[in-house]
């Protein structure tokens, strides 16, 4: 027997989760005393199998309780421990760009892979490494992808678009999205000078009179949605969409990108947010139920 195990700001989607694969949920208690720390209680008595679901958006505040519902639901009986992580921050550290720099990536990988056994994740911000497996030394890591998802959805909203991937590293999603969905697609340039510093070029492809649809794994500033949607109106597109798995939006970037010229953001729901419209249960649901043969691994 199975169980879901998750926080409450994640009811909602742990409540899907357990549905589809006909298993219980048990929410964990959170007390937060006023020096920030936490008690959490888990149920006393736990199933081999653990589903703990918890995604790292807002990692520094989440990562000492993950640790310690991990730690807490090992000693409560549960054998085997699958973290469901719908986003997994601090994959985009893969390497040191700089003397003295901490690759991210390698060692939160490392620190996962002291708990769980297995991590299924959706898109990650995976580039110079192969598989999610490569990050979780000595366990078993799955990286889905909802970009045939998005792109089945864009289908549906605006037929016909134009896939716009707003830089290179965007293109692996545009063109799985394109792919499935029998859609054209084409990659922009970007030039990144800051945080909140980015210049995009459109590639050689008449967007004029076309609707596009910007589509990216992640939005966090929205600069670059941004750029990219200016650049695609002053070319004469006749409208922006826009469509990402992970709708962060930090700070107001929500109405920054609307107020850019985009009509529509469209998002999965990896990560609650009002603009989420593609439901990723499903998939992560297929994969916990059937095993990996039904996903395919994303680089």
């Amino acid at each position: 027997m199975s169980l879901v195990l998750a926080f409450a700001d994640e009811a909602a989607l742990a409540t899907a989760l357990a549905a589809a694969l006909g298993v219980p949920l048990a929410l964990i208690d959170e007390h937060r005393f006023p020096d920030s720390e936490s008690r959490l209680r888990l149920p006393p008595l736990l199933p081999h199998h653990v589903i703990l679901l918890r995604g790292l958006q807002q990692p520094n505040d989440k990562l000492a309780t993950l640790w310690l519902a991990a730690a807490g639901a090992r000693e409560l009986g549960a054998g085997r421990l699958t973290l469901v992580a719908p986003y997994l921050a601090y994959m985009r550290q893969d390497m040191a760009f700089a003397p003295g720099e901490v690759v991210s990536q390698r060692h939160l990988g490392a620190l996962l892979a002291t708990q769980f056994d297995r991590v299924i994740t959706v898109d990650p911000h995976l580039h110079r490494v192969a598989t999610l497996d490569d990050v979780l030394p000595g366990r078993s890591g799955l990286a889905l992808s909802a970009a045939a998802l998005l792109g089945a959805h864009v289908v549906r909203q605006v037929p016909g678009a134009l896939l716009l991937a707003p830089d290179e590293e965007a293109g692996q999603w545009v063109r799985a999205a394109a792919a499935a969905n029998g859609l054209e697609y084409a990659v922009c340039h970007k030039r990144r000078r800051g945080d909140h510093d980015v210049a995009v070029a459109l590639p050689d492809h008449d967007v004029a009179g076309r609707a596009v649809v910007i589509l990216d794994d992640v939005a966090s500033t929205g600069r670059t949605l941004m750029a990219a949607a200016r650049g695609a109106l002053a070319a004469g597109a006749a409208s922006v969409d826009v469509a990402v798995t992970h709708a962060l939006f930090i700070g107001d970037a929500w109405a920054q990108v609307r107020a850019s010229g985009v009509r529509q953001v469209w998002s999965s729901n990896c990560v609650p947010h009002p603009s989420n419209a593609v439901d990723v249960v499903p998939l992560i649901a297929a994969v916990l139920r059937d095993g990996p043969a039904t996903a395919q691994r994303q680089r």
